[in-house]
């Protein structure tokens, strides 16, 4: 792993109160799908997390404006001892090292799934014009699933598209972004999954990574924990939590009234979306940024998003085809991958 910046550890010490630091230790600690990079920060009996975050490329000041509103709103998350903007410095809270992927059983999901959930409405309640955050509009998501041909099949894959096929994809893309322009808006974490969520000492679960949130679809985080692209549960404990989810946005006025069918199609049709923005994210993290290590979580990704075409074959012709598409075209070149399940 890479050394702390030069500057990180005086700054800490210097904004620690006095006498606190003492004898005090960086230690570097595995980074994510950013170019932030965290340390913890060992002082005589104390703990904390210091962060290097390059202002020109990471959103410092939304990371911070988001963990402000979390906070005031009841959510659990790191608290801040001190930033540098133009450094791009802070120095968190430690919640620990237990991360929620870490201790899902089959016996403990549904308490700590429900939990999850519950700071999801709590987030939810948050979501309101006040608080000034971009939108989740047909230029993020068309964005985010131009990823896929770009980075999966061409880049990765080493497949050229057609014009049909770029076409079939088209009409697949603007089934799914009018299916979540359609829903109701909520605060939305884009990334609220068993990685980001933290089992804190006093038993709470904590959010992290919350900087790039927007106001969008409500059942977008819901797929983000429930298909969770590092940890997948069986079909009918997904329908189930996600209905229940779906009652109690209802019973808190978040939703209106919403059948089953229309609901599940919102939550999987979503998921579509997100799993292939995904495929496209975790091929550019694997070969633009030599994050290799997100290509073995691939073929959970392929799944759901097979998972998604089935569940649906017959409800409309864009995903036909477009199912009729990834089976026949991608699927054999996918079983090749060194990376794939077979």
């Amino acid at each position: 792993m890479s050394l702390p910046p030069s500057g990180l550890l005086p700054w800490a010490l210097n904004v620690l109160p006095v006498g606190a630091a003492g004898e005090a230790v960086l230690q570097p600690l595995a980074g994510d799908a950013s170019q932030r990079r965290y340390f913890r920060l060992h002082t005589p009996g104390q703990r904390y997390m210091a962060v290097d975050s390059p202002p020109a490329t990471q959103k410092n000041r939304e990371f911070l404006a988001i963990r402000q509103k979390l906070e005031t709103g009841g959510v659990r998350v790191p608290r801040l001892l001190a930033a540098d903007i133009e450094q791009g410095y802070m120095l968190l809270e430690d919640l620990g090292d237990r991360l929620l992927q870490d201790v899902l059983t089959v016996d403990s999901v549904d308490d700590y799934y429900q939990r999850a959930l519950a700071v999801q409405q709590r987030m939810a309640n948050l979501a309101n014009d006040a608080l000034a955050l971009p939108a989740y509009d047909n230029v993020l998501l068309a964005e985010e699933l131009a990823r896929f041909p770009q980075w999966f099949v061409t880049a990765l894959l080493g497949l050229s598209l057609s014009e049909d096929e770029l076409a079939l994809l088209a009409q697949l893309d603007g089934l799914l972004i009018g299916s979540a322009l359609a829903q109701p808006r909520v605060l939305v974490h884009r990334d609220f999954h068993s990685r980001n969520l933290m089992c804190t000492g006093d038993g709470q679960l904590a959010v992290i990574d919350f900087q790039d949130a927007v106001l969008g679809p409500a059942t977008y985080d819901a797929v983000s924990l429930l298909k969770d692209c590092y940890v997948r549960w069986p079909r009918e404990r997904v329908v189930g939590w996600a209905l229940a989810y779906r009652d109690a946005l209802c019973d808190a006025a978040l939703l209106p009234a919403v059948d089953d069918a229309t609901f599940l199609r919102w939550f999987d049709w979503m998921g579509l979306q997100r799993h292939l923005k995904v495929l496209g994210t975790f091929a550019r993290l694997a070969l633009r940024e030599g994050k290799t290590q997100y290509l073995q979580d691939l073929p959970r990704v392929v799944d759901y998003v097979q998972e998604a075409f089935t569940l649906y074959a017959g409800e409309d012709a864009a995903l036909d085809v477009a199912g009729a598409w990834f089976e026949r075209r991608l699927l054999p070149v996918i079983r090749r991958q060194p990376w794939s399940r077979g």
